[in-house]
């Protein structure tokens, strides 16, 4: 550990020692490990009337990558739609964290479990840290929780050391959708008190398959719930070059490029590949899914739900790197800045979330917005 890493651990626990105002009251206890998670079959359709408090992690690295931990609430301009919004709650580090680890047991990351496994002495150590709690789920075709919230590394990282291989699909939306709820119930800063970053650690391969949820109802949800999602990407060539060999299916056009016209009264989906050279790039594509949550997307979608809420995708190729995308990812959560806003306002449609940093030379890294629904979104 870094002595600039051991320095704002130190700033994080010594600030939460005395900062002022109580801790809200305990959530309802979650399933029993290994139970089943009942999906909401029309996730979608949930009624959201407003958001009291918008709160955003934000990511600032210098020309070198190096994380900046010197700035000050003024040194940051924050708008809502345009509309400049002012700083209720500005913290380095943050407050305690609530982290679901989400991550895949289907039969087609098998050769990939041995590594999956040696990270939860990583994921206990440096993303629990001292203060932290977590839950462990596991999704194949179905949705389990494995480990309950709790604040006992050892019992963290003993469920992933046992994690096990389940049937082939891979419901990675559904399992998104119940750790979105699961995180939703853990209480969380307010402007009178403080509270817990809500986070959801995804260690999956790219593709969804049989989930009900759609990724942009998932993501809504994430926003709404001040959810940050980062995501491991797991290689599966490695796992496929791992197994016996079997029959591929092969594209008869380009990706990105629709072979046949659509169906009457439907629109065809875009890939990353049909924006890629636009302005944005995946950042008007998380938009694009957010907004449109009946669509679906076929590519990149670890991608999109890190940069929809403010986290970060790290794909991996072997154990080693599986290992360092979550040591990676630990020292991000604990060297960002946490930034809260009241909007006071209650328009329906997608907030455009702004930061700037009032320095030079400085990458900023922030959710790009929510979408606020009405009972017909």
């Amino acid at each position: 550990m870094t002595k600039s890493r051991v320095f704002v651990v130190l700033f994080l626990v010594l600030g939460n020692a005395f900062r002022a105002g109580a801790q809200a009251p305990t959530a309802p206890v979650p399933p029993k490990p290994g139970t089943p998670i009942e999906q909401d079959p029309t996730p979608q359709n949930k009624i959201v009337t407003r958001v009291s408090l918008v709160n955003t992690p934000v990511t600032v690295r210098d020309k070198r990558g190096q994380m900046v931990h010197t700035l000050v609430a003024k040194d940051f301009q924050v708008t809502d739609n345009g509309m400049p919004q002012q700083i209720a709650d500005f913290d380095l580090g943050g407050d305690p964290l609530s982290v679901v680890f989400l991550v895949e047991t289907s039969a087609r990351i098998g050769p990939l479990m041995p590594g999956i496994q040696k990270t939860g002495i990583v994921f206990a150590e440096t993303v629990m840290g001292l203060t932290g709690e977590a839950a462990v789920v596991g999704f194949n075709d179905s949705v389990d929780v494995l480990q309950d919230f709790t604040s006992d590394r050892g019992l963290i990282q003993k469920s992933i050391n046992k994690l096990k291989i389940g049937a082939n699909n891979s419901k990675l939306y559904d399992a998104m959708t119940a750790a979105v709820d699961m995180l939703s119930e853990r209480s969380q800063a307010r402007v009178e008190a403080t509270g817990r970053r809500r986070v959801i650690v995804i260690m999956s391969e790219v593709q969804d398959v049989g989930s009900e949820a759609k990724l942009g109802a998932v993501l809504r949800q994430a926003q709404l719930s001040n959810v940050t999602i980062y995501t491991v990407g797991l290689s599966t060539n490695k796992a496929e070059m791992k197994q016996p060999p079997k029959d591929f299916a092969h594209r008869l056009v380009p990706t990105g490029i629709f072979p046949l016209p659509p169906l009457p009264g439907t629109a065809q989906t875009p890939t990353f590949e049909d924006i890629r050279y636009e302005s944005g790039n995946l950042l008007a594509l998380s938009v694009w899914v957010v907004e449109n949550v009946k669509n679906k997307i076929t590519d990149h979608a670890l991608e999109v739900a890190a940069k929809a809420t403010g986290g970060e995708h790290i794909a991996t190729f072997d154990d080693e790197s599986i290992e360092r995308a979550i040591d990676e990812i630990s020292e991000e959560l604990y060297s960002q800045y946490s930034l809260s806003y009241s909007p006071g306002t209650d328009q329906m449609g997608y907030h455009k979330i702004k930061i700037i940093v009032n320095k030079k030379g400085l990458k900023v890294r922030a959710r790009p917005g929510y979408y606020l629904a009405g009972p017909q979104s």
